[in-house]
């Protein structure tokens, strides 16, 4: 049995989101600086210049409060999936972009809906039901922290406050939980230890042997003796021929 795919750590669990925000950092000082038009690039509803901003929207934001409050989940979520789901990473953050923004764009109020807030609950949302369903140990563990994190996020996919998107929150959380159910079977799984495997023999195991039928640990164990059994010759058969004569 082959060893399923291992929780590693690569220079992009870090790396990757380090320039995905510095990205967005220099779009915004770019905006800022020389091109005030950019914040005009986000997802209009229901119009066909609209759909410019599905892939823009992420990259753009209102002011210095809303890249910030942006940034830091951003970060810490999309470290989470480089490290935990690394085979399948780019196809959430990809897809999850398009996905989400479509989304917004169809069910959106006409409004200029920026910023990558939809991203966000994209990975949020990924991650919390992919470890429920995947229930391996770590992803559930991984799973709670993100409730602990961002549980409150979810009132935000309501109508609560006024000026927010809560259409593209809405359109990531629904993106992320179709994600979790599309890559259900891509789960990692760590590696099978010697006594799990179909082959493996307790009364053989130098560790075990150490504990008694109770379960009492046993310091010093009699060195075995070696019984050294005689193999006994076989009984040869002789045949004497006598002549009818004699």
């Amino acid at each position: 049995m082959k060893t399923q795919q291992q929780f590693k750590y690569s220079t992009g669990v870090i790396a990757y989101p380090v320039l995905f925000i510095l990205l967005i950092w220099v779009v915004f000082w770019l905006q800022v600086r020389f091109f005030s038009g950019i914040k005009g690039f986000g997802i209009y509803p229901q119009t066909l210049e609209g759909l410019v901003g599905i892939i823009f929207s992420p990259f753009i934001h209102s002011d210095i409060e809303h890249l910030y409050h942006n940034s830091i989940p951003l970060f810490v979520l999309s470290m989470a999936l480089f490290y935990f789901y690394r085979k399948i990473s780019w196809k959430i953050l990809l897809y999850g972009i398009l996905i989400s923004g479509f989304i917004t764009w169809c069910i959106g109020r006409p409004a200029n809906h920026i910023g990558a807030s939809g991203l966000i609950y994209v990975l949020v949302s990924f991650i919390f039901f992919k470890g429920v369903f995947a229930k391996h140990f770590r992803l559930v563990a991984l799973s709670m922290l993100v409730v602990f994190l961002y549980g409150s996020m979810i009132w935000y996919v309501f109508p609560v406050k006024e000026g927010m998107s809560w259409e593209g929150h809405l359109g990531g959380l629904i993106t992320g939980f179709l994600f979790a159910l599309i890559f259900r079977k891509a789960i990692a799984k760590p590696e099978k230890y010697v006594w799990q495997q179909p082959h493996y023999n307790e009364e053989n195991d130098p560790f075990l042997r150490h504990f008694d039928e109770n379960g009492n640990f046993i310091e010093h164990l009699e060195p075995e003796i070696e019984e050294d059994v005689e193999i006994e010759n076989k009984p040869k058969v002789i045949y004497r021929f006598k002549s009818k004569d004699t």
